[in-house]
Parts: structure tokens; C-alpha cells; sequence
């Protein structure tokens, strides 16, 4: 028996070919398996493409959880760390200590 592919976005073991193309039942998604999976660019604001240790500046004042004082604009913050999810910048920043940023909130620096 042939062993297929597990979906490359979510992990799932139960995915089925139908029509040259490979599924995934439990979140939908659909690839080629001849095509080689594009890796997930992160962009800035901007556009600029982010990679992991680049140092990125906040453009806008964020409101941060548990803290009194935002984020203010202008706020650069070195040493990134790309992760996935909705909050994709894992960071250190002076004065607030480790949180995750979203990158559209960034432009590099």
C-alpha cells in the first residue's frame, strides 16, 4: 500500500488524493505533491522580507497586556525571532521584558 504524505499546513495523517491533487479533511487544504511547498514568508509592513536576528522598529504605539505604558512608536527591537502563528516576531524589549509582536506592526530597521 502506498503511504501518503501528511498535510504540510496542519500535520493531519488522514489525507486522501482526489484528481492528481492531495487533501486534507480536517482543515481543507489542497497541494500538488509534485510541487515543491513554498517556505512562508514573513514581510514588515512595508514589505520587506523579515528573517530570524534582524533588528525592527514599531510603527505604531501598541497597547501591551498588563502593563500600564504602550509600546510607543519608534521602539527598536533587536534580535527578532520568526515563529509561527498570528503573532509571528518573538522578541525581548528593554523596559517590557519577552512578547510576540505582529509583524505588520514592524518595518525593518
Amino acid at each position: 500500500m502506498n503511504e501518503l504524505p501528511n498535510c504540510p499546513k496542519c500535520g493531519s495523517e488522514y489525507t486522501y488524493e482526489d484528481a492528481g491533487m492531495m487533501v486534507c479533511p480536517e482543515c481543507a487544504y489542497e497541494w500538488n505533491p509534485a510541487e515543491q511547498p513554498e517556505e512562508e514568508v514573513v514581510r514588515d509592513a512595508v514589505g520587506n522580507i523579515l528573517q530570524d536576528g534582524d533588528a525592527v522598529t514599531v510603527i505604531k504605539d501598541l497597547k501591551v497586556k498588563g502593563s500600564s505604558n504602550p509600546l510607543k512608536i519608534g521602539t527598536k527591537v533587536k534580535s527578532i525571532r520568526l515563529v509561527e502563528g498570528d503573532h509571528n516576531i518573538d522578541c525581548k524589549i528593554d523596559g517590557f521584558g519577552a512578547m510576540q509582536l505582529k509583524s505588520e506592526f514592524v518595518k525593518k530597521a
